[in-house]
């Protein structure tokens, strides 16, 4: 189960975001999204979760065309943005339940696969606590383990370390990176942050609205001439 997207166009008034943009994601594998703030990750991320109009092209999530099938479509997609979507007064698991009731479960399957995942989270001995007590990094943890409640085929990330320490970025990517490997969940992990992202990754690098490049990590290196994908990534973007 993937992503493709085919020819995406967005406007905000006059202004171009995204231009022509076409990619097919490949089933159960890590994909980074790089690109320097204001490239139009956000804006892309936006239209797969129909938070915008679709206004040209059309995303195809796990075989279902958002634009015909959107209900079919976004049943297959579990999502973390930038800014934190939790209610800080609630328990972990409230917030782990009031997800799982939007999503038409029983009491009983969300108290299920809560339990699931704020264990595979190790976050079993956090579940009572209210969000707010909880760093950064867990709260960041409670927001993956609740975007996979309904156990969506595809995640995506925008952002998902931003406001974090190294220590709690490496974890949190690593842990990510496990998904893929355990579930076969396949993965969009947009960042401006060149650290996060590996050579044996599909990269897909977006600029002022354009997807530049669409490759594993070691033939980008190799097709620029660079030992590595910073050098890349400033070759092909002018950006530091």
């Amino acid at each position: 189960m993937t992503i493709e997207a085919r020819s995406i166009g967005f406007r905000y008034g006059d202004q171009p975001v995204l231009k022509d943009v076409s990619f097919t994601l490949t089933s159960g594998r890590f994909h980074a999204l790089l690109g320097p703030n204001g490239a139009g990750k956000s804006t892309l991320f936006g239209l797969a979760t129909r938070l915008l109009a679709l206004q040209q092209g059309d995303l195809i999530l796990a075989g279902r065309s958002l634009k015909k099938h959107p209900t079919e479509a976004m049943s297959q997609l579990g999502v973390v943005f930038q800014q934190n979507a939790l209610d800080l007064d609630l328990t972990v698991r409230q917030n782990l339940h009031y997800h799982a009731a939007l999503h038409g479960m029983s009491g009983r399957v969300a108290r299920s696969r809560s339990h699931r995942e704020l264990e595979r989270f190790g976050l079993l001995d956090r579940a009572d606590a209210p969000v707010r007590q909880l760093n950064g990094g867990h709260r960041r943890r409670v927001e993956i383990a609740r975007a996979l409640l309904h156990q969506p085929t595809i995640l995506l990330l925008d952002e998902a370390t931003a406001g974090l320490d190294i220590a709690s970025r490496n974890a949190l990517n690593h842990h990510v990176r496990s998904l893929c490997d355990q579930d076969g969940l396949t993965v969009l992990w947009a960042t401006h942050l060149i650290e996060e992202v590996h050579n044996e990754d599909r990269v897909l690098i977006l600029h002022r609205g354009q997807l530049l490049a669409d490759a594993d990590g070691y033939q980008l290196c190799s097709d620029q001439g660079n030992r590595d994908l910073a050098t890349t990534f400033h070759t092909l973007t002018g950006a530091g």
